[in-house]
């Protein structure tokens, strides 16, 4: 007995592809192809930073020169001679001939990937989309631009803060010495902030995700709201090197504000889906 098989015909269109069924192998394709994009978005962006790399120096080193300036004046009321072979201004003091070059490389990197968030975040949106309902696909545009936003706000506020840093750190050591900042150090600390600032301003978006995804509900949010709020306080204590109560309460309320606001989001929002 032959076995017939009917062999459609070339005209006939081809199934529509499921992306929630693809195999590994494909699965692995397809992140590959999105962590290219991403990685081009982020050279592009690096250019793009190490031409932008002169103002945003300057930018970031303004936290230093009010500190200094404030440093000066204390000293002047105090009757203190400074010592001009070593007050440079508010100057970075390079101590390694290797560092003025990898400091541009570090902010050029930094800033490239500021640059390319958007597109990264959209092609991690666009990888986890297909385990996701039609419903909630479309918060792909907000998912992004919120994420975006609140870490660049979280970013300037610990910019905006950093003086208050630096000058509770320089206070231990009183007014008879003279803050001198490397490039590394001054920087490290600097980035070390934002990041800190601008990762903690994701907060709400990463709540809102998990109750997209069905991981957390509002609910058992609000049940466990004293909890959280201890722990936000104990981990931003932590975090934050300086450790003053400027930037703990400056990182600490906005992410209190964000918990209550996920929650709203969850009970007015998704709760209709």
């Amino acid at each position: 007995m032959a076995l017939g098989f009917r062999r459609a015909p070339r005209g006939d269109p081809q199934p529509p592809r499921d992306p929630a069924g693809m195999t590994l192998v494909e699965h692995l394709a397809e992140l590959r192809t999105r962590v290219v994009k991403a990685m081009i978005a982020v050279v592009l962006g690096g250019a793009l930073g190490f031409s932008l790399y002169s103002p945003v120096l300057d930018r970031l080193v303004e936290p230093y020169c009010e500190q200094k300036a404030e440093q000066a004046e204390r000293r002047r009321d105090a009757g203190i001679a400074d010592d001009e072979t070593l007050d440079t201004g508010c100057q970075l003091v390079v101590t390694d001939p290797l560092e003025s070059f990898s400091i541009r490389l570090k902010i050029s990197a930094y800033l490239g990937l500021l640059f390319a968030s958007p597109v990264v975040l959209w092609q991690l949106w666009r990888f986890i989309t297909p385990g996701l309902y039609d419903n909630e696909k479309r918060y792909a545009i907000p998912f992004v631009l919120s994420s975006v936003l609140l870490f660049v706000a979280g970013a300037f506020l610990a910019l905006f803060t950093f003086p208050k840093t630096l000058e509770f750190l320089a206070a231990f050591g009183g007014d008879n010495l003279t803050t001198l900042y490397t490039p590394g150090k001054y920087l490290g600390l600097l980035i070390f902030m934002m990041l800190a600032f601008g990762l903690g301003f994701e907060f709400p978006v990463v709540l809102t995700f998990l109750q997209l995804a069905r991981v957390l509900h509002w609910r058992q949010l609000a049940r466990f709201r004293r909890y959280a709020l201890v722990l936000v306080f104990v981990v931003n204590a932590v975090i934050t090197p300086s450790g003053d109560p400027v930037t703990l309460l400056a990182l600490s309320v906005p992410m209190v504000l964000f918990y209550e606001i996920s929650i709203l989001i969850g009970r007015f929002v998704f709760k209709r889906e």
